[in-house]
């Protein structure tokens, strides 16, 4: 009955192998000589943006791009669309957690924050946009709240608008 000592001696093996690779610490953060430790999509900077989020850098090749077009409608609302490239949003309930290339886009008004989107068109309503030239802005956070950011700078892209008193009249963008 040797083969059942030898089954139950590679069971064990496998159970060792199994739970010694679960229990072994793989947090998926890195820990730093100086005992930091980085997390596994970009680095943490120690900038925020104005709610307080960190900034997420990660490498400019590759890195999420967005870009923003406005363009009036008859109802005098706004059509917002965004581009995005080397980014997926992310759908509602997604894990709280940084995935390379994938989240949300925060939709800024005249730097406050009209809505958080995660599907790349929007409408803005009339009644948020008083007469004058205003910014819209759309900033791409990771699922963790985390801000993406390229040298320093968060991935963004803004448009300037103008309402006159009879309606929307222009819609023009410059990517970051």
């Amino acid at each position: 009955m040797s083969w059942t000592r030898t089954f139950i001696a590679v069971l064990a093996v496998c159970v060792l192998l199994l739970t010694g690779s679960v229990g072994c610490g793989s947090s998926g953060t890195q820990e730093q000589p100086n005992g930091e430790s980085l997390s596994p999509v970009g680095k943490l900077l120690e900038d925020t943006d104005d709610e307080g989020r960190a900034y997420r850098e990660v490498d400019g090749r590759g890195a999420p791009r967005i870009g923003i077009e406005v363009k009036p409608e008859e109802d005098d609302s706004w059509a917002v669309t965004l581009t995005a490239r080397n980014f997926r949003f992310s759908p509602p309930g997604a894990k709280s957690e940084a995935v390379a290339g994938r989240g949300l886009a925060h939709l800024y008004l005249d730097g406050r924050l009209i809505t958080r989107l995660r599907t790349p068109e929007y409408r803005i309503p009339a009644e948020l946009v008083a007469r004058g030239t205003h910014q819209v802005a759309a900033r791409l956070y990771a699922d963790d709240g985390t801000v993406w950011a390229v040298d320093g700078e968060p991935v963004e892209s803004t448009a300037d608008i103008t309402a006159s008193g009879t309606g929307p009249t222009s819609a023009r963008s410059t990517a970051r």
